[in-house]
C-alpha cells in the first residue's frame, strides 16, 4: 500500500507544472547539475580529492607555490598548483567548498528555524507580540547583514578563550550568519500567516479545540512553506558569500582550515607576486557556486508564482 502512495505521489510530481516548467528551463536545469555536482564533490571530498589538505604528514613546504599543471614549472601531481602551504589547490577548493557548503546550509536551517516559529507566533497571536517581533525585525534590517555577523563573531571571540577560537570557529560563523539572516522568513511567514489564520478551516480547527499549536503545524505551516523555500534558496548563496567575506577578513575559519574565502584571503597576499592561481581558482569556484544557487533560486521563484504559470 505505501508503495502505492510513493508511486502516485511521484506521478503527480512529474505531471506536475513546476516540474513542467524545470524541463522547459535549460537554465534551470545546468543550474541545478552545476549545483549538485559542487554538493556531491564537496561530500565526497576525502575520496576524490588527490591530496588531503588536513593530512600534515603528506604535505611539504617544499612544494608551496607550485604553478598549474600546464605551465612550464608546473608539476602533474597538482592540477590547479598548490598554496604558500603545500597544498594542491584542486584538492583545498573540494574541501573548501564542503566547509563553505557545511556553513551556508546549517545558517539557513538556523536562520529558517528561528524566522519561521517567530513569523508563526506574531502572525497567529498578533497584538504585542506581533509588535514587539516585528519591531525587532525592523531594527535589525537597519544594519547590514555583514555587520551583525561581525559583531557576534566579535562577542563569541571576546567570551570564548584564546585557545578555542579554532575549535568553535565553524559553529560561531554559522550561528553569526543564521542570526543575521531570520527578518526575512519572520516576515514572510508572518504575512503568510495572517492571510491563512483568517479562511475557514483555519477557523473551522478552533471552533472544534484544537490547540493552537496543532493549528499552526498542521495546517498553517504546510501552507507558508512555498515562499519560505524559495527564500531559502537565494539565502543560500548569500550566507555562502558572508562566509567567505568573513574568512577574507580574518575572522571566520582558521587560515589551517581550506575554505574558500580563506584560500582567496591567503592568495591576495600573493597575488601581485605572480602566484595568480592561489586566489582565482577559488575564487572562480566560488563564482560558479553561488551564480549556480542563484539562477535555480530564480527558477524557483517564478515556478511557485502563481501569476506566471
Amino acid at each position: 500500500m505505501e508503495d502505492i502512495i510513493e508511486k502516485s505521489r511521484m506521478a503527480r510530481f512529474f505531471d506536475s507544472d513546476i516540474w513542467y516548467s524545470f524541463r522547459k528551463n535549460p537554465v534551470a536545469i545546468i543550474s541545478a547539475l552545476v549545483t549538485l555536482l559542487m554538493i556531491f564533490s564537496a561530500i565526497f571530498a576525502p575520496w576524490i580529492a588527490p591530496h588531503d589538505p588536513f593530512d600534515l604528514a603528506k604535505i611539504s613546504i617544499m612544494d608551496s607555490n607550485i604553478p598549474p599543471a600546464w605551465n612550464a614549472a608546473g608539476d602533474s601531481n597538482f592540477l590547479l598548483g598548490t598554496d604558500d602551504q603545500g597544498r594542491g589547490i584542486l584538492s583545498t577548493i573540494l574541501f573548501g567548498a564542503r566547509i563553505s557548503l557545511l556553513v551556508g546550509f546549517s545558517s539557513v536551517i538556523f536562520s529558517m528555524v528561528v524566522g519561521i516559529a517567530l513569523g508563526l507566533i506574531s502572525g497567529y497571536v498578533g497584538g504585542r507580540t506581533d509588535a514587539i517581533i516585528m519591531r525587532i525585525a525592523d531594527i535589525q534590517l537597519s544594519f547590514p547583514a555583514i555587520l551583525i555577523a561581525l559583531l557576534v563573531d566579535g562577542v563569541a571571540r571576546g567570551i570564548v578563550p584564546s585557545e578555542l577560537h579554532a575549535d568553535i570557529s565553524i559553529y560561531v560563523l554559522i550561528f553569526a550568519i543564521g542570526i543575521s539572516g531570520w527578518v526575512q522568513y519572520a516576515r514572510t511567514v508572518r504575512g503568510s500567516t495572517l492571510v491563512e489564520k483568517s479562511k475557514e478551516y483555519v477557523q473551522a480547527a478552533r471552533v472544534i479545540g484544537i490547540r493552537p499549536t496543532t493549528i499552526l503545524r498542521r495546517h498553517i505551516l504546510p501552507n507558508v512553506m512555498g515562499p519560505v523555500m524559495v527564500i531559502a534558496t537565494i539565502h543560500l548563496a548569500i550566507a555562502i558569500i558572508t562566509e567567505a567575506t568573513l574568512s577574507f577578513l580574518g575572522v571566520g575559519v582558521p587560515p589551517t582550515t581550506p575554505s574558500l574565502g580563506t584560500l582567496i584571503r591567503i592568495g591576495n597576499e600573493y597575488l601581485f607576486s605572480g602566484d595568480w592561481w592561489i586566489t582565482i581558482f577559488p575564487g572562480l569556484a566560488l563564482v560558479i557556486l553561488v551564480l549556480a544557487v542563484n539562477l535555480l533560486g530564480d527558477w524557483m521563484r517564478d515556478a511557485l508564482n502563481p501569476k506566471l504559470r
